[in-house]
């Protein structure tokens, strides 16, 4: 343990220095903890200033009432900043920094409040008791499978009738809306980060998006978190931990009860609790109508514009035409069959390889340039991504079209949209969602992308409406694998379906969540993974494009050997259950 000397000439301060605390510094490349001097009354989580190195840095105070080394003499504090994380959520910030292999400054950031906090506000007064329509059902940790068009609104105003509950939502919009539905219902809320102060107080409901896993909520009574399976709750700089995780962590300490909401829960939360499910009947006519272009019996030179797409376009309503273009992928195709090249042991698509022969990036696998299906040797490129997409479908429709991208500022107001997945995310509703190349998305080389191609239909569900609601709209996709699970599941209603085929397989591949894995990049990769060839109890596989994957059995092998790898100098990025691996 570190402790700063004394320098330079004291500084006259009002207040007593009595207690001794410990902080962690706010400085990259520094994992040490230091003793200081500090007014008697500064609680823990407190944002400090300190001298270290000879100038002015923040920290946090993580310990009170240290015994510092004897015979040292230590440095005042140089002012208290803040109130910060209490202390139930700095040991859940130890906790994750082992969990995701990063430092716990990163995490403590995610905890402290936007602005300084001198002094909280008196708790809110009770208010009426909260009369809620449906109970929560029983059990600590729930995974409740939920049709596409369910707000889970009903859960919320549940967990609020019990006391300090915390909520998390997918978006800012979500988590306002949720705020203001419960404000009108006569509820306290603290709509996290703006009112980290009114949260810190206690005697509301804490509602926020994933940095408000961190949120500080007294006496905590119950978690709920909208759409777990969205991939927005996961942090995506190191550490990348995962919002719905760390929620379930304070849960559990807190011995309370933790409900993850999902249309489509991943093989993850599924292993984590306990599926709760609706009627057969009722979570079917959740789901929108799925129909389904083959694409294998289409004139190959109508290209992403089939007859029953051109229809839609042309048939009124407003229409959302996705396309992914992010990435390099590529599909090949027999030119005989028209069949998909894929892997027969994971089937993912598979691509051309400098040995002449066909190779799965997914599981590595090699195999010669046969059709599966006809046997004909003769491949085709499919090329994704089409330039002037816009333009066609514009042509297409007879009528101005808008585009959406990620990084969009805006949904222009055309009556046809094509955009990325970004797209689905900035509607609110339509009449119509068509998927001009699904299988872009079912045969990506990503464990997860079954998963991840659901979760798409799920939110395009959403935004057209149920088949039972009476005022349901259709989902069309275009594909050449009309039978893979993804589209059985969606079509069928029933997600169950996709999640039978999907843990077969990644048990037979030693795929999450039956392993644990990391995904190490970055200058310094190649001497940090050396450190952890030689445990035994992890597999280290590549490089790969510069990237190595590190595979243990479970997280407790996995943490605890990536914690004890000693860290060299230059840039690491050291990526927990990475999502696109």
């Amino acid at each position: 343990m570190g402790a700063a000397l004394e320098a330079g000439r004291p500084q006259a301060r009002p207040e007593p220095l009595e207690a001794v605390v410990r902080v962690v510094p706010d400085v990259a490349g520094i994992d040490k903890r230091f003793d200081y001097l500090a007014p008697a009354d500064t609680p823990v989580g407190a944002l400090v200033r300190i001298t270290l190195n000879g100038r002015r840095v923040g920290a946090w105070v993580v310990e009170t009432g240290v015994t510092p080394p004897a015979g040292v003499t230590l440095k005042p504090v140089n002012k208290v900043s803040s109130l910060g994380p209490p202390q139930d959520v700095i040991d859940v910030a130890e906790w994750a920094s082992w969990r995701w292999a990063g430092r716990v400054r990163w995490l403590l950031k995610s905890a402290s409040p936007p602005v300084s906090v001198r002094g909280l506000p008196a708790p809110p007064a009770p208010g009426p008791p909260i009369v809620v329509p449906h109970s929560l059902p029983v059990g600590e940790r729930l995974v409740v499978r939920t049709p596409p068009g369910d707000d889970g609104f009903w859960a919320v105003a549940a967990a609020a009738a019990r006391g300090n509950a915390l909520v998390l939502a997918p978006s800012v919009s979500a988590a306002a809306f949720l705020a203001a539905r419960l404000r009108r219902m006569g509820v306290p809320v603290a709509l996290m980060p703006r009112d980290w102060g009114r949260a810190a107080a206690g005697g509301c409901v804490v509602v926020g998006v994933r940095s408000a896993a961190w949120a500080p909520v007294p006496g905590l009574s119950a978690v709920v978190v909208l759409d777990a399976h969205d991939e927005v709750y996961q942090e995506e700089s190191a550490p990348t931990w995962n919002a719905w995780q760390v929620a379930a962590e304070r849960a559990r300490r807190a011995g309370v009860q933790c409900l993850l909401l999902t249309p489509c829960p991943t093989l993850e939360q599924l292993a984590w609790g306990t599926l709760v499910t609706t009627t057969r009947s009722d979570e079917r006519a959740g789901w929108a109508v799925l129909d389904i272009v083959d694409q294998r019996k289409e004139d190959p030179r109508s290209g992403l514009f089939s007859p029953r797409l051109v229809a839609l376009l042309r048939g009124g309503g407003r229409v959302a035409c996705i396309l992914n273009r992010k990435g390099r992928a590529k599909l090949l195709a027999c030119a005989a069959c028209g069949e998909l090249a894929r892997c027969e042991r994971c089937q993912a698509s598979v691509e051309s390889w400098e040995s002449a022969a066909l190779r799965c990036r997914r599981c590595g696998l090699e195999r010669p340039v046969v059709c599966q299906n006809c046997g004909a040797q003769k491949l085709k490129l499919l090329r994704l991504g089409v330039s002037r997409v816009r333009e066609e479908v514009e042509a297409l429709a007879g009528e101005p079209v808008g585009d959406v991208t990620g990084e969009s500022d805006e949904v222009p107001a055309a009556r046809v949209l094509v955009g990325t997945e970004a797209l689905l995310h900035r509607l609110d509703s339509v009449d119509a969602v068509a998927f001009l190349d699904i299988d872009q998305e079912l045969l990506a080389p990503r464990y997860r992308a079954g998963e991840q191609a659901l979760a798409l239909l799920a939110r395009a569900s959403r935004l057209v409406g149920g088949r039972g609601s009476g005022t349901g709209g259709r989902v069309l996709v275009q594909t050449r694998v009309p039978h893979h699970e993804v589209l059985d599941a969606a079509l069928h209603g029933d997600p169950g379906r996709l999640v039978a085929v999907e843990k077969e397989r990644r048990q037979a591949l030693g795929m999450p969540p039956f392993v644990a894995l990391a995904l190490v990049s970055g200058e310094a990769a190649g001497l940090f993974v050396e450190g952890l060839v030689s445990s035994e109890a992890v597999d280290v596989l590549g490089p790969d494009e510069g990237r190595w994957l590190v595979r243990a059995p479970d997280h407790d092998t996995l943490c605890s050997a990536l914690a004890a790898a000693p860290r060299p100098a230059g840039r690491l990025r050291v990526e927990v259950d990475p999502l696109r691996a």
